[in-house]
């Protein structure tokens, strides 16, 4: 799946430019644009910020044809647990987890 496109796909769904993304998520708009541009992924918090924009969870942002991704409990538990955390305890997280993946 292509993160790029699923996120435009969502944004023509609702008719909203980059600038009302930019403001329903509070990523700066520029932020948006050099994605797009610069074909750049966004990072896992920037992408909760988007599905909060489009009133979606990461599962549904990732689903394939609109099929739910089915989470374990582990998983959920992990999930509500990390929601639950601040911005930087999140960057924290996701720092920690890459590093035990190296």
């Amino acid at each position: 799946m292509n993160v790029l496109d699923r996120i435009l796909e969502l944004r023509l769904e609702r008719n909203w430019t980059e600038y009302r993304l930019s403001e329903e998520s509070g990523i700066a708009q520029t932020t948006i644009s050099s994605w797009f541009s610069k074909g750049i992924t966004p990072t896992v918090p920037s992408l909760m910020n988007i599905c909060r924009a489009f009133n979606i969870t990461l599962s549904e942002f990732f689903a394939f044809d609109n099929s739910p991704v089915v989470l374990t409990e582990s998983q959920k538990e992990v999930l509500s647990a990390f929601n639950k955390l601040n911005s930087h305890q999140q960057k924290n997280i996701i720092n920690l987890m890459n590093c035990m993946n190296d």
